[in-house]
């Protein structure tokens, strides 16, 4: 795809942004290695793994945008499955948070279920668009990257500190 050409850029910083933020988030959660128990298996699932899932799909998907000159039936393919894999996880994060009751903070099940589910919607949406080569794709595609990437920041934060509340209160 030709326009993908003059975003080259914008997916180096995005993808770069997406790896470096998964690789701190390994970091934090080793330090905190203390609070991952097993008594907190279930939300630990609901809360590190869809940060995690979604820091490694705006990396995936950055990269997938660099690879020079292909067509947009494969680019389109490729972010369908990547954006339907992470709707699964993004809807297993609402629910669960739903289920449970692990946050009252209504700004967590914005940040933990609504955002994501809306940005991979965004994805697929891209992903359409791309098929049928239309012109604002590649808009639609990094509006909803973007999106992912600073919520997750947001949710990476998140968590670090209630490690380090969680951490302090046993001391």
């Amino acid at each position: 795809m030709h326009t993908l050409e003059s975003w080259h850029d914008f997916f180096i910083l995005l993808g770069t942004a997406g790896a470096t933020l998964l690789a701190l988030l390994f970091v934090a959660v080793s330090l905190g290695a203390g609070f991952l128990s097993e008594s907190r298996a279930d939300a630990t699932r609901a809360f590190f793994s869809p940060v995690v899932v979604h820091f490694s799909a705006v990396f995936l998907m950055s990269i997938v945008a660099l690879v020079p000159g292909h067509r947009p039936v494969f680019f389109a393919a490729a972010i369908g499955i990547c954006a339907l894999g992470g709707l699964a996880v993004a809807a297993y994060a609402m629910v669960s948070l739903l289920r449970h009751d692990w946050t009252h903070y209504k700004q967590d099940h914005v940040a933990y279920g609504v955002l994501p589910t809306i940005a991979y919607v965004a994805l697929l949406l891209a992903a359409f668009m791309i098929w049928t080569e239309n012109e604002y794709a590649v808009d639609i595609l990094a509006g909803a990257l973007l999106v992912l990437l600073l919520v997750n920041v947001r949710n990476a934060w998140d968590l670090t500190l209630s490690m380090v509340h969680r951490q302090a209160r046993r001391r």
